[in-house]
Formats: structure tokens, C-alpha cells, sequence
């Protein structure tokens, strides 16, 4: 199951980048939803620019396709200074960040993505570079091994991940800005597709665009794969994307009305007809649907249960009523004679 890829998955597939990055948004007033978030950014980074001095260090959390890629990007188009990106699984030696790092102009932004992936050595070597911009090299070898402090340009570190309770508290107190995105409400989400509509050259009517919002799990990564998806579907009919194609795509898409596809239908089944609704754990509900734990946590999870359809209790994830109501299955009474 790991190999399929999921129309409605968060994680952004290889061959997106380029549609992807055409997309985006180039300034923060372009940015749609997230307004706390962005009204604050748009006061640090103007009161950035007043001093001359880089951005304070920031760390985006949230699940997958939510606008932290865009967000770096944004803010370093609106500071004037190049992007430098990479992940935090890449920086497996304190050379590796050290090359990039020697390559930074003054007040560039540094991207780290899944910045709860370094290595904890990379990471500890961060902390001098985030504070006094220097970072220790170890040179030589056995007693003859001696430290040297390397200076770097003045830079603005932007970490990205979708796990912030795996960062370590040194770490996390080290950034001045912290941001935390939620999911989109269908009124953004219908103006992002109608702005990626302009972008690709599609036209759309208006109940199509409700209905693509409507089943992307508030996620603009979403949105704009489903219009893709859609548009291809309109291409061999008449051109012009109205509901009644794009409700027969996404039906063929198996996304439903509610944004769930046939694995996050799959798991709500499993847990009532194996587990009696639940409670179950997640490894149970893992060896289930032959699915990492990891993989359901990080990446179904989140949506069935923002979405009302399971509920996490001690005991393990239990199907609620609205899950029920939505899979179509009745819910028995349990017996606990």
C-alpha cells in the first residue's frame, strides 16, 4: 500500500515541483487564508527591512501541503534575498551543513524542510550558527584534533515540519518566529481554486469550484491536484470544467463528498467490522490494512479525526457517530457480559 500514490495525499509527489512552483503565491498579499499568521509576518518582515537586518530564525508546523514550502519562498521574495533549500534527512554530517552554510550570502534564507529529521549531531551544531553565526569545525584527528570557529554570512534559518513535538526543546527555543498553520476553510479553498483556474488558463463555474473545495481536505495542495485531475476529465468532453464533470471526476477519483478516498474508508471499516468500532490501537489497526503505524498517524489520521469521523481516547481510536453515518453501517450496542 505504501507504493500507491493517493490522489488525496498531502505529501507533495516528485513530478508536482514544477506545477507546483507556478502556483504559488510570489507575495504575502497573495497568500490566501492563514491571515493571523500572515498579518504578523507582514509586521516582522517590515520592521526587518526598516533595521537592515535578517529576519528572526522561524518555524513552520503543520501537516503536509498547508503552505510552508510557499511561506519560505514568500519571505524571501519579500526580503530581497535568495532561498536556499534542502531537508533535514539530507544533513546527515556537520560537513554536509557546513557546505551550505559557507554558501549563504548575507541575509539569506536557509530552508530546512522535516527539520525534526537531522541527525542530532547536524542539530547540535545549529545551535551556535542560529545564535553567534559561527560554526565549529572539528579538524584533525585523535590528540591532535582541535575545534576552529568558522563564521557565516547573517542568515535567517526557516525550518518546516509536521511533526513539532519531535523537536528538541534546545532547538525549538532557538527561533524567534513560530507559526502554526491550520486546515482551509472552504471559502479560501474556493479562492484558491479559483486563482489556480486563472493561472492554468481553465475555465471553471461556480458549483464546480464549491465542489472541488469542498473535497479537498482543506489542504490547497489538494485543491490543486484535484483541478488538475479535473481539468483532464473537462479536456475530453467539452473544454469547460462545470459540476457535473467535475462531481463525475472525483467520483471516479473515489473521492467522496467529504474528501475521504478508499483508505481512509478502509480504515473507518476496518475499526467497526474487525474491532466493533473500536477502541483499537493503532499498531492493531496498522497489521489490519497492512499500513506503517507512521503512515496512518502522520498522514490519514489527522483528517479523520479533524473531520469528526474518529476520536483518539486512551484506550486506543474509536469510529464515531458521524464515521458510522458515513460508511452507512448501523452501529450496534456492545455487550460487555
Amino acid at each position: 500500500m505504501n507504493e500507491i500514490k493517493r490522489i488525496i495525499e498531502t505529501s507533495k509527489h516528485t513530478e508536482e515541483d514544477r506545477t507546483e512552483n507556478s502556483l504559488r503565491p510570489q507575495n504575502l498579499n497573495d497568500f490566501i487564508g492563514q491571515k493571523k499568521l500572515k498579518d504578523n509576518l507582514k509586521i516582522f518582515i517590515e520592521a526587518s527591512k526598516k533595521r537592515q537586518e535578517p529576519l528572526d530564525h522561524c518555524l513552520f508546523y503543520a501537516p503536509p501541503g498547508l503552505g510552508k514550502t510557499t511561506l519560505s519562498h514568500i519571505i524571501a521574495k519579500e526580503m530581497g534575498c535568495n532561498l536556499k533549500m534542502t531537508s533535514g534527512p539530507i544533513l546527515e554530517k556537520v560537513g554536509d551543513l557546513a557546505a551550505i552554510l559557507t554558501n549563504l550570502s548575507e541575509g539569506d534564507i536557509f530552508f530546512i524542510d522535516e527539520i525534526h529529521r537531522m541527525n542530532y549531531l547536524v542539530e547540535e551544531s545549529l545551535y551556535p550558527v542560529m545564535e553567534d553565526f559561527k560554526l565549529d569545525i572539528m579538524i584533525g584527528q585523535g590528540p591532535s584534533a582541535k575545534t576552529i570557529k568558522l563564521s557565516v554570512p547573517r542568515f535567517t534559518l526557516v525550518g518546516a515540519t509536521t511533526r513539532a513535538g519531535l523537536l528538541s526543546t534546545p532547538l525549538r527555543d532557538r527561533f524567534g518566529i513560530i507559526g502554526h498553520l491550520t486546515f482551509y476553510d472552504i471559502k479560501e479553498l474556493v479562492q484558491i481554486v479559483n486563482r489556480s483556474a486563472i493561472t492554468m488558463n481553465i475555465a471553471i463555474d461556480e458549483k464546480a469550484t464549491q465542489e472541488i473545495a469542498r473535497r479537498s481536505r482543506g489542504t490547497p495542495r489538494i485543491v490543486n491536484r484535484l483541478l488538475k485531475r479535473v481539468r483532464d476529465f473537462a479536456e475530453v468532453r467539452d473544454g469547460k470544467i462545470t459540476y457535473t464533470i467535475a462531481k463525475e471526476a472525483l467520483n471516479a477519483l473515489e473521492v467522496d463528498s467529504f474528501g475521504l478516498d478508499k483508505i481512509d474508508r478502509l480504515i473507518l471499516t476496518v475499526i467497526i467490522e474487525k474491532f466493533n468500532g473500536g477502541p483499537v490501537g493503532i499498531d492493531t489497526i496498522s497489521s489490519a490494512i497492512s499500513e506503517e503505524p507512521d503512515t496512518i498517524t502522520d498522514i490519514y489520521e489527522p483528517y479523520l479525526i479533524k473531520s469528526g469521523f474518529i476520536a483518539k481516547t486512551p484506550r486506543g481510536r474509536v469510529v464515531t457517530e458521524i464515521g458510522y453515518k458515513h460508511i452507512g453501517i448501523q452501529k450496534k450496542s456492545k455487550n460487555f457480559l
